[in-house]
C-alpha cells in the first residue's frame, strides 16, 4: 500500500467531468480518478476550508460513524476494473474490531480528508492508473500536469458547487 494525498481537483477538458488527483508523499506518482460533481464539490469545500451552515453528506456520514462508537482509521483504493475504481473505508470500534465498508473512491476520499485519515492505494491500482511525475523523459509532461492541477481555482467550480448546494439544501 502506498499512502497518497489529495493534490487537487481538475476538470477533464474533453468532457467537463471533475477529476480528483492523488499524489504519493514523495510526489513521484499522480493518480487521476474521474468523479461526480457532488463529490468534487465536497472535496473542494474541504481543500478550501469553505464552511456551510448545515452538515453536507460526507459530514453526516462521519457524524453517524462517530456517534455509533466507531472511528475511521483509513481508506484504501484497492482495485480498478475497466476504469472503475473500488475503495474501502476502515472503521474501528473501541475494542479494536475493524469493519470494512465498500465505497466509491470519491466518497472515501471526501470522508478521509475531513478527518485527516490516511488514504492508501494498492500497487496494482497505481500501476494501472497513475502518471509518473518523476521520470526525466516525462518531466515536461509531468510539470505541465502539476501546473494544470495547481492552477484550478474554486471559482472554476462555482457553478458546479452552486448546483450541488441547490440539490443538497432543504427547501
Amino acid at each position: 500500500m502506498i499512502e497518497m494525498k489529495v493534490m487537487g481537483i481538475a476538470l477533464d477538458t474533453r468532457t467537463g467531468s471533475p477529476i480528483v488527483v492523488l499524489h504519493d508523499t514523495e510526489n513521484r506518482r499522480a493518480l487521476p480518478i474521474w468523479i461526480g460533481s457532488a463529490e468534487a464539490s465536497s472535496i473542494i469545500r474541504k481543500i478550501e476550508n469553505l464552511s456551510v451552515a448545515r452538515p453536507m453528506t460526507h459530514d453526516l456520514i462521519i457524524s453517524i460513524i462517530e456517534k455509533t462508537g466507531y472511528k475511521i482509521t483509513k481508506v484504501e483504493i484497492n482495485d480498478v476494473e475497466k476504469e472503475t475504481y473500488f475503495a474501502v473505508i476502515f472503521l474501528e470500534d473501541e475494542n479494536g474490531k475493524v469493519i470494512e465498508i465498500d465505497s466509491r473512491p470519491s466518497d472515501a476520499i471526501a470522508v478521509a480528508i475531513r478527518i485527516d485519515a490516511p488514504i492508501y492505494v494498492t500497487a496494482n491500482v497505481l500501476s494501472n492508473g497513475s502518471v509518473s511525475t518523476d521520470s526525466a523523459k516525462d518531466a515536461q509532461e509531468a510539470e505541465e500536469f502539476k501546473n494544470f492541477v495547481q492552477s484550478i481555482k474554486p471559482s472554476d467550480f462555482a457553478k458546479l458547487m452552486k448546483d450541488n448546494d441547490h440539490h443538497e439544501s432543504d427547501q
